[in-house]
């Protein structure tokens, strides 16, 4: 079986069930979002490793847990204070020559992810039902489409590099060409899904361009991380598409920008 076939029989399914769960919402999504963050958190502590800059093996879960869950737990500050202090402690008292490295890493590890995807979370909760799937659904094709057309666009006229010491194979006109394939992915929910639109296209316009611009930040950060770490992907967790950190490396930073956005509209 071709690398290109596995992809697809992996991507299709996994599409249906993220789309049935944006649906779903509230506890499905969140459920499924927290099982997605847990694992690129695991795909980012061993990177990190692999690139000596070392994390603490439990404190990155736990904060990660309490910023997933922040929107629920009582008393969420006083927990996060709590975290603190017992993590900082750990370090403290540590005997390992690492300790002092890990006092950042683990924040990294603990927090980057997790605010990424809790800023999805928020914004399938955002408004209705509705409301919240499409602004989830058209993200997640503004991201698709930015990638997609900035790889081909890239490809085929691309002479300028973008970060040649991180990814020799980005180019400025591909990143011109993911502006163009974010509002198209826009466009294409906006004008296929039978739902009534809780923005117009002129007001979905900068979150469009939001997105194709943190998304490649997004990718070009778990690049430079790989870079450092010596590995191709974050981990073989997805048959033909290597870790959950490689599929959702662009939505950890356009999910934030996108839902800040919106804040600001609404």
């Amino acid at each position: 079986m071709s690398n290109s076939v596995k992809r697809i029989l992996v991507a299709l399914p996994a599409a249906i069930l993220f789309v049935w769960m944006a649906w779903l919402g509230g506890w499905y999504f969140k459920t499924m979002i927290i099982g997605i963050t847990l694992l690129i958190q695991f795909e980012l502590i061993r990177l990190l490793d692999g690139a000596l800059t070392p994390s603490d093996s439990i404190f990155p879960y736990s904060f990660g847990l309490w910023v997933l869950l922040s929107t629920e737990l009582p008393y969420v500050f006083e927990i996060g204070l709590l975290l603190f202090l017992l993590f900082v402690s750990r370090q403290t008292f540590s005997t390992s020559s690492a300790s002092i490295p890990k006092l950042s890493s683990t924040f990294f590890a603990g927090l980057y992810a997790p605010l990424g995807m809790l800023s999805l979370i928020l914004i399938d909760d955002f408004g209705t039902k509705v409301d919240g799937f499409i602004l989830t659904i058209m993200l997640v094709f503004m991201v698709w489409g930015a990638d997609s057309l900035a790889y081909f666009g890239g490809k085929a006229i691309g002479k300028h590099p973008l970060a040649p010491t991180i990814s020799p194979n980005k180019t400025w006109e591909g990143l011109v060409f993911g502006y163009l394939g974010s509002v198209i992915g826009m466009l294409l929910v906006y004008f296929v899904m039978p739902f009534d639109k809780p923005l117009t296209p002129l007001e979905l316009l900068p979150m469009a361009i939001l997105a194709a611009t943190f998304g490649p930040i997004g990718d070009l950060l778990e690049s430079k991380i790989k870079r450092k770490a010596n590995a191709k992907d974050s981990s073989a967790l997805i048959p033909g598409h290597g870790g959950f950190f490689d599929r959702f490396d662009a939505l950890l930073l356009a999910a934030p920008a996108a839902y800040v956005y919106i804040r600001f509209i609404f």
